[in-house]
């Protein structure tokens, strides 16, 4: 295991994370105009009803399987063990979870719509995507999503051409999930062993599974029931419209932030298993400041670029997204500091409790401004709830493990970054009034903003920037 790059791993996971969210960002200009807001926003109310279902079919297993996993990693017997002890529990779920799911989907007025989605739940019984994550293998998980994506953009654009068609974009979706999913089981057979039926013992696990179920719960209030309160509240598909695609792009961009946790978890669960207590503080300060160092920039460059990117790429009707695209950024920071944090250390050192207990805060502070500012501003009420939320639980988690983790010297790793950021967002500020709304107006913009961050850190002989930088020159 030691063996095992860090930055490879990252890499690895940086482009399994982008190619989940790349499909969307490709095809998103052409479904938008094929769909309307209003279509988006009727698929979005739809997906976040099914995805509580799949939520109950997860149970938690995602976390806790990559978790036990690396634990093991090393040992061929054990690994094995896991993997079909939690397959078990995966299964019984899944298959309790869609038959409620069928029954609820026949009552409800959209019915077909409901049931084109349930591939979505069946994928979920043959998802061992946590597996490889636990053994540090991503670069399969890699190559299986260039795969599907790849697929997945060509049903888009061959398939899809008219707003009726919206019935045909759930299920086609939902079926390629399935069938990436299902790819994963050939490299199966390399990792594990055979074992006999008798030595498995899938419900010793039940009481960790529930307890990392709990917080799984709690974040998809702020994720995914924001979608289902906008829908239900406004009684509007264009809102719900609005706020997808702005979560969307949100998340694309926050996928270079916290694409390192899912890395870092299974590295810092070895060392936390070895005693290696001060390997894993020095991870974990270096875990900050890659937040800062991407996280500000991206924060910063997002409010400033969004009014020019907008128009052009999701088409005419959509301008409440730039207003929510400028709330939303402000995740990036928030959802990478609590990522580094909760998921990061307080998972992996098994101290899920209390992960769970600031997540649930989170969750219910969520909840109630939602219900108080979604009926008076709509998806803009959603947005300031979900950042006002990830913003507490940040705060939370760092006073909690303010005797192992220094928050003062968390808010100072992103010193230099928070100046740069600063000096980039002022040249943008000015150079913005001089590009229009269009693909290469946003390309300038970008390229001078991150431009202009990089050569402040430079001048700042920032240890982070030059270290990095130095490592890539050897090469």
């Amino acid at each position: 295991m030691a063996e095992k790059s860090i930055k490879r791993n990252y890499i690895y996971n940086l482009m399994y994370q982008i190619l989940l969210l790349i499909t969307p960002l490709i095809t998103t200009p052409y479904l938008s105009r094929v769909l309307g807001a209003d279509g988006i926003g009727k698929y979005s109310y739809i997906e976040s009803i099914c995805s509580y279902f799949v939520l109950f079919a997860t149970l938690g297993l995602t976390t806790f399987g990559q978790r036990e996993v690396s634990y093991v990693q090393n040992d061929l017997v054990k690994r094995t063990t896991i993997f079909w002890e939690t397959n078990i529990i995966e299964l019984i779920a899944s298959i309790i979870c869609c038959m409620i799911y069928i029954i609820f989907s026949l009552q409800q007025k959209d019915s077909p719509l409901y049931l084109a989605l349930i591939f979505n739940l069946l994928a979920v019984i043959v998802n061992i995507t946590w597996f490889f994550q636990g053994l540090e293998e991503f670069g399969k998980i890699v190559l299986r999503n260039i795969i599907f994506k790849l697929i997945n953009i060509i049903f888009v654009f061959v398939c899809i051409k008219s707003k009726d068609d919206l019935i045909f974009y759930l299920f086609g979706t939902a079926c390629i999930t399935f069938l990436s999913n299902v790819s994963l089981w050939i490299e199966v057979p390399k990792y594990i062993t055979k074992i006999s039926i008798s030595k498995l013992h899938p419900l010793r696990h039940m009481k960790t599974v529930i307890s990392l179920f709990v917080p799984t719960i709690a974040v998809q209030v702020y994720t995914v029931l924001d979608k289902t309160m906008i829908g239900m509240i406004t009684q509007n598909d264009f809102e719900n419209g609005y706020y997808e695609q702005a979560v969307k792009i949100s998340k694309m961009v926050m996928t270079v932030v916290t694409a390192l946790g899912t890395v870092m978890i299974p590295r810092i669960g070895f060392y936390f298993e070895k005693g290696d207590v001060k390997e894993v503080k020095r991870l974990m300060y270096r875990g900050y400041r890659f937040v800062w160092f991407l996280g500000i920039p991206l924060c910063l460059g997002l409010i400033m670029v969004s009014p020019k990117f907008v128009p052009w790429f999701f088409g005419e009707g959509y301008n409440k997204v730039s207003v929510l695209l400028g709330i939303l950024s402000f995740l990036i920071l928030a959802i990478g500091i609590n990522n580094v944090t909760g998921m990061q250390y307080l998972i992996p050192t098994k101290r899920q409790n209390i992960f769970t207990l600031t997540v649930l805060i989170g969750a219910m502070i969520n909840f109630a401004m939602n219900y108080i500012l979604i009926e008076r501003f709509a998806a803009i009420g959603a947005a300031i709830a979900s950042v006002t939320a990830e913003t507490v639980i940040a705060i939370v988690q760092l006073m909690i493990v303010r005797k192992e983790i220094n928050p003062l010297e968390v808010l100072k790793e992103g010193a230099n970054y928070w100046i740069a950021g600063g000096i980039m967002t002022g040249v943008l500020f000015f150079i913005q009034k001089l590009v229009s709304a269009s693909i290469m107006g946003t390309v300038a913009l970008v390229a001078v903003g991150a431009s202009s961050y990089f050569v402040v850190l430079f001048f700042m002989k920032d240890e982070f920037l030059l270290t990095n930088l130095n490592k890539i020159l050897r090469r």
